[in-house]
């Protein structure tokens, strides 16, 4: 046990470090994220969304990620592009950190309760962008925020992470309580699968060799 403990020390020591910077700007908003997927679960998000600011607070505490993410957007006008750009340059930094996904766990699941709700999460950093979305969200909005935006910001994560990602509503009726099982239920899976496996913590973790 102890050799097992000190080869596991020496490839954390050689690792370089999993973090990325990732800036975004277009006419409609104008985001940087920054992330370590080692980290100790801080977050600061300021994207003019407070809801989607709480709920990157959940990604951040409940997967053990440091975020950083500044956004700009045209909230004039709705939610809409400041959320799905949020999405999109946090799913690429998230491909950033993790670069070829050697040694990492992979495939990562949890089901998480918040009171009358409950949401699993399966996803697989895979290569293959696929989202199957199950929620159903009995209201049209949460706050201001426009409950339509939960998809929408997975859809950018899948897209630009290249994960597979499933999502299922096994029991809900509060759409606050929904939503934050949901990102929660994200989080761990998120947090299990960039994990190194230290039985291949040098080997892509797939039997074609690359994905």
């Amino acid at each position: 046990m102890q050799t097992r403990d000190r080869q596991s020390s020496a490839i954390d020591l050689d690792r370089p470090a999993r973090t990325a910077s990732v800036s975004r700007k277009t006419k409609e908003t104008d985001v940087q994220v920054s992330l370590n997927l080692d980290g100790q679960g801080t977050c600061h998000a300021e994207t003019g969304v407070p809801f989607l600011d709480h709920m990157l607070d959940q990604i951040a505490s409940h997967g053990l990620i440091d975020l950083d993410v500044r956004a700009v957007g045209d909230t004039h006008i709705d939610d809409h592009h400041t959320n799905e750009d949020v999405g999109i340059t946090l799913g690429m930094a998230l491909a950033q950190a993790l670069g070829d996904r050697k040694g990492i766990t992979r495939f990562g699941h949890f089901v998480a309760p918040l009171d009358e709700s409950l949401v699993q999460v399966a996803l697989d950093f895979s290569g293959r962008p696929h989202l199957s979305y199950g929620l159903e969200i009995p209201t049209q909005r949460v706050g201001t925020y426009d409950t339509q935006l939960v998809r929408e910001f997975f859809v950018a994560i899948v897209n630009h992470a290249q994960l597979t990602l499933h999502i299922r509503q096994l029991d809900g009726i509060n759409s606050h309580h929904i939503i934050e099982a949901t990102f929660k239920a994200f989080a761990r899976s998120l947090r299990m699968a960039v994990e190194i496996d230290p039985r291949r913590a040098n080997a892509i973790p797939s039997s074609k060799g690359v994905l």
